[in-house]
């Protein structure tokens, strides 16, 4: 078969089980592996790739375990060629293991309740060059971008916005579309998870859950950007005001 490289989700799963060992490798025969054998040939990513007994076989994920356990700094001996993006997840796991794991664990639990299986992929759950680097992984973001589009859930937030009067504005810049639109844009916003689903886990949305924002807000909270595609509101809202600083202290320039 057609040699398919290993994604980020795939990576994300395989590194937490040689974190998860003390970042030793694991053969072959090991049932762990055999069980994310079967776990990642379950993964909706890959098409029929899964057909195929060798996809993602016991041993090809063995080996894999033995590119991420010999790309950790403190291996003595000379590392296997993992490739960048099995030297990228080693990184972040060392930088940055709790989110990691638990990123880990939120998949695993979508991939167990099967919910992750029937969402459709969503047009910007990949970044403008067609890969994921995001801790989080692909199929993590097209959950969370899944969610944030249900209308209902949209219509519930707002609902309890106007009987909490409450203004319907983006908390990042306080864009208001009916404002701006009139009574095109009336009752119109986006919402956003406030927490992203490796740290909230994979539990039912709340509606306190959910922060109003305008189409540009919730475009930058969700863009790739520095090994991140998730931000919260308030993170959002300091980038929003550094450049505006940056902007105010700069010498404008005269013809």
């Amino acid at each position: 078969m057609a040699q398919i490289s290993w994604v980020r989700d795939e990576l994300l799963l395989a590194c937490a089980l040689v974190v998860q060992n003390d970042w030793h490798e694991l053969r072959q025969a090991d049932p762990r592996v055999q069980e994310l054998s079967d776990l990642l040939r379950s993964l909706p990513l890959h098409g029929d790739a899964a057909a195929d007994p060798r996809f993602r076989s016991p041993n090809s994920v063995s080996r894999k375990t033995t590119d991420i356990a010999t790309a950790h700094p403190g291996y003595a001996g000379e590392a296997t060629k993992g490739g960048r993006p099995t030297q990228q997840i080693v990184a972040d796991f060392l930088k940055h293991e709790t989110e990691m794991l638990a990123a880990a664990a939120a998949l695993r639990a979508g991939l167990a309740c099967g919910e992750l299986h029937y969402i459709p992929a969503q047009p910007d759950e990949i970044d403008e060059d067609d890969c994921v680097s995001a801790r989080e992984g692909r199929l993590l973001a097209r959950w969370a971008l899944h969610r944030e589009r249900d209308r209902g859930l949209r219509d519930r937030k707002i609902r309890q916005a106007r009987k909490l009067k409450q203004p319907l504005r983006c908390e990042v810049c306080s864009f208001d579309f009916g404002q701006a639109y009139g009574p095109l844009g009336a009752d119109y916003v986006e919402v956003h998870h406030r927490l992203p689903l490796h740290v909230s886990g994979p539990r039912e949305t709340r509606l306190e859950d959910l922060a109003f924002l305008c189409a540009n807000c919730h475009r930058m909270c969700h863009r790739s950007y520095a090994g991140e595609s998730w931000r919260t509101p308030d993170a959002l809202r300091q980038e929003l005001r550094t450049a505006a600083g940056h902007a105010a202290s700069s010498p404008s320039k005269s013809c």
